[in-house]
């Protein structure tokens, strides 16, 4: 008996699948047994089951609407297979960045060669992000890790001077607002371009103070190419509210069914005994 107690306190999955064993047989039990001893057993199951279906599609929908509760994977980035760093600008058409080659030569400075290919990726359809908006710096930290990774550049060597991004449309939208995403989740691929400039090397004097970091416009930009998974936070909650909300409109029309085959019951029998 005592192994069997410690087993209880010193294994978190069995003493988590006795705790919600015990709290579904206390809590409904109960409910289900005092429906049942006044209404009767299957009366007093469809009244408790109804009940339930219609909390459990309150508490799905709160979830859905706020993304709590019992959420789907979250949103993170993952490189794109053998394109994730592109050392050199030529490489981008065939990395499948850009869909015309670009018109960089190789004598071009890499600030004028920065220039052309912004101008082409605007043409494209890409977006230059704002340095100030959330999205820049969360690329800049997924584009760190990448290039750590690769062994391209170490962070404190380079400077991330622009973020473009494409696609991530969400379909369908409700009432066609961008802020009512709820039931959006199909989304196209969203696909972000991160470039980095190389910095110059810090001169380190004794008793001096570091130079500040300077961007290098002799070497080659680079690029770091990444495609954001934007997960499926809300789907869990989004398939609970739905089940959740079938299930409490089927045993509603049960219930209001008995009730219509009761009263034709009770007229029955009224008419029988005039």
């Amino acid at each position: 008996m005592s192994a069997a107690l410690l087993a209880v306190n010193w294994e978190p999955e069995l003493r988590g699948a006795l705790t919600v064993i015990i709290g579904v047989v206390v809590l409904m039990g109960s409910v289900y047994m005092i429906m049942a001893t006044n209404m009767g057993a299957r009366l007093g199951f469809l009244v408790a089951f109804a009940g339930f279906a219609g909390w459990m599609a309150l508490m799905g929908s709160i979830w859905w609407i706020y993304g709590i509760g019992l959420r789907g994977a979250t949103p993170e980035w993952k490189e794109v297979p053998g394109s994730t760093v592109i050392q050199e600008v030529d490489l981008l058409p065939a990395a499948g960045v850009l869909d015309q080659p670009i018109t960089v030569t190789s004598d071009d400075p890499a600030v004028e060669a920065s220039s052309v290919l912004r101008e082409q990726l605007d043409g494209e359809g890409w977006t230059l992000v704002d340095a100030a908006a959330p999205e820049f710096g969360q690329a800049e930290a997924a584009a760190t890790i990448f290039l750590e990774e690769e062994d391209a550049l170490a962070p404190g060597e380079f400077s991330v001077t622009a973020v473009y991004e494409i696609g991530g449309e969400a379909r369908p939208k409700l009432f066609g607002l961008d802020a009512l995403d709820q039931i959006a989740f199909w989304k196209t691929p969203y696909y972000t371009l991160v470039e980095v400039a190389p910095l110059e090397p810090l001169r380190l004097e004794p008793g001096r103070a570091p130079t500040a970091p300077r961007v290098d416009d002799s070497m080659q930009r680079q690029y770091v190419y990444m495609v954001r998974d934007l997960g499926s936070l809300r789907e869990p909650a989004a398939y609970i509210t739905i089940g959740s909300t079938i299930m409490f409109l089927v045993t509603c029309w049960l219930l209001h069914r008995r009730d219509r085959y009761v009263a034709e019951n009770l007229n029955r029998k009224a008419l029988a005994a005039a």
